[in-house]
């Protein structure tokens, strides 16, 4: 496989010695093997050999053969993913303060289990917190009385370009509406939870220079600057797309929140968040948009329409007055597939097609897809296709160009699936499935707590793979690559994308190849060494 720094790849005798021996050999040889967000070997060895290889499903691709880059197979039982515990991932253990979240991410809900899957386990238990509300900016005294996982990839494992695809058995019910899980793509210069890694560069796609943005957009292609090893007059962010967020419930289509879309719950959301968003003569939130309001040439598959009910945000300044050169409007470019209950009792293949714009004169024979594209499939069907040029026609955004690093996660919202409106006679502030108040009952959906309470609902995972064609030199694999560097800056800058509770970078190279780790640490474990 390509790495974007000579190689690290370990040769390691897989000849197992005496535990402690080994142990040694695994602290000695980590630093050295595998360096966090500069490549490495990423192929888990249970990847089967006839999924090494995949064909683009891109018509204007003609048939491309795509190479694996990264696997994980989720085979061996047992894993946890604690902070410098994995050289993939890393589960966290923190709060999220994010889109009104009711769930404290515990590191010890993301695990493997029997059978080969990736589990990420949401329970109705309380978490007691006392820190700093990165939102409100205060420290705060609060307990939430859910628990749930969020597995991340950042400045570990990163990719430009290429193919992502997973197979899923989504958690819960099917129809009984509150959980949020979802399977998604961040640029590594902005990391989920830490919202001051985000301030300004969530989810920025503009590498031009726009003097009406060069304010708002930390990194904007206006500066001239060279720090941290950032390109002059190319704008950078951490732009985000949404392989899928799911949405279950009872409502059906044509009905209550959904009277005007022929897509009801359960859905699946399809979705890239962009900045700058449209800035005039936006939708309204629930309205179809009228000529010239939104986004042209997008194609919708089987089964799929437009999000009609989030079209994006106003993102301001807290504690600035009146308008400010900082704020901008961030667009929410998503479409809703109709799901069935099958996805919530078998598994299905879920998996994203992107590329990027290739920075050259439009080629007509390729009907727009060289100025980069993003495909949604579900089950190998296409589902959503969007062009680049669709954005740069609009606000001047492309598809993404940052490395970008896996987010796998469930997440608990009143904002996701809760009722809408508030029930009379409830606030919908407060929410305990193990409280007998009616007040802290009386806002979640219909038999929410009642499957919360009689079983933990399971997102189970099968695997993860990554393809990149070898003859695209825009494919690149590292989370610091030459063309969008980003370590220097996040080393210079620690408290954005770390806690006080979190591994020091010292630290991560204490990470070892992935498939060796996995065996030999359960091997270590057993020992009590």
């Amino acid at each position: 496989m390509r790495s974007n720094t000579p190689s690290m790849e370990c040769k390691v005798d897989m000849a197992v010695p005496s535990p402690r021996i080994l142990f040694l050999h695994y602290l000695l040889l980590s630093c050295f093997c595998f360096a966090p967000g500069y490549g490495g070997n990423w192929i888990d060895p249970d990847t089967p050999e006839e999924n090494r290889k995949t064909t683009t499903y891109v018509e204007a691709l003609d048939g491309a053969e795509f190479e694996l880059v990264m696997s994980d197979e989720f085979n061996v039982p047992g894993r946890t993913f604690k902070d410098g515990e994995d050289p993939k991932w890393t589960a966290l253990q923190k709060n999220d303060y994010t889109n009104a979240a009711l769930q404290f991410y515990d590191n010890d809900y993301i695990y493997t289990d029997d059978e080969g899957n990736l589990i990420v386990e949401t329970a109705a238990k309380d978490t007691e917190i006392i820190g700093f509300d990165d939102v409100n900016r205060e420290y705060t005294h609060i307990t939430k009385h859910f628990k749930s996982g969020m597995l991340q990839s950042w400045n570990k494992f990163c990719f430009t370009g290429g193919i992502i695809e997973t197979e899923v058995l989504l958690p819960g019910k099917w129809n009984v509406g509150g959980l949020w899980p979802a399977f998604w793509l961040l640029g590594n210069l902005g990391r989920h939870t830490y919202v001051g890694s985000t301030d300004g560069v969530w989810p920025w796609s503009l590498t031009e220079c726009k003097e009406e943005y060069k304010l708002a957009q930390l990194f904007s292609g206006c500066n001239n600057a060279t720090h941290f090893g950032f390109k002059p007059g190319v704008g950078r962010g951490s732009p985000e797309v949404d392989i899928f967020e799911v949405q279950p419930g009872p409502i059906k289509a044509d009905t209550g929140p959904f009277k005007y879309t022929w897509i009801g719950e359960p859905f699946l959301s399809a979705s890239y968040q962009i900045a700058p968003g449209k800035s005039w003569n936006r939708p309204g939130p629930g309205f179809w948009p009228g000529p010239g309001q939104w986004y042209e040439d997008i194609k919708q598959g089987w089964n799929t329409s437009i999000n009609i009910g989030y079209y994006g945000n106003w993102n301001f300044v807290e504690g600035e007055t009146g308008p400010s050169k900082r704020d901008y409007w961030s667009d929410a470019v998503s479409w809703n597939h109709q799901l069935q209950a099958t996805h919530f009792e078998t598994f299905h293949k879920y998996r994203l097609e992107w590329g990027l714009p290739s920075g050259k004169p439009r080629n007509n024979t390729m009907n727009g897809y060289d100025s980069g594209f993003l495909n949604w499939y579900v089950d190998d069907k296409l589902i959503l296709s969007m062009k680049g040029e669709s954005f740069y026609n609009m606000t001047g955004g492309t598809t993404p160009t940052e490395p970008m690093y896996v987010l796998i996660n469930t997440a608990l919202s009143r904002n996701w699936g809760f009722p809408i409106p508030c029930p009379d006679g409830c606030d919908c502030m407060k929410f305990n499935c193990n409280s007998k108040r009616q007040d802290n009952l009386c806002g979640f959906p219909p038999g929410f707590c009642e499957m919360m309470l009689n079983e933990n609902p399971k997102y189970k995972m099968n695997y993860v793979r990554v393809y990149q064609n070898k003859n695209d030199e825009q494919h690149k694999v590292g989370c610091s690559i030459p063309e969008r560097p980003t370590r220097k800056y996040i080393e210079g800058h620690p408290y954005l994308y770390k806690t006080e509770d979190d591994v020091s970078a010292s630290r991560l190279c204490l990470i070892l190849n992935g498939h060796i780790f996995h065996h030999h640490i359960a091997f270590i474990n057993r020992k009590n060494l």
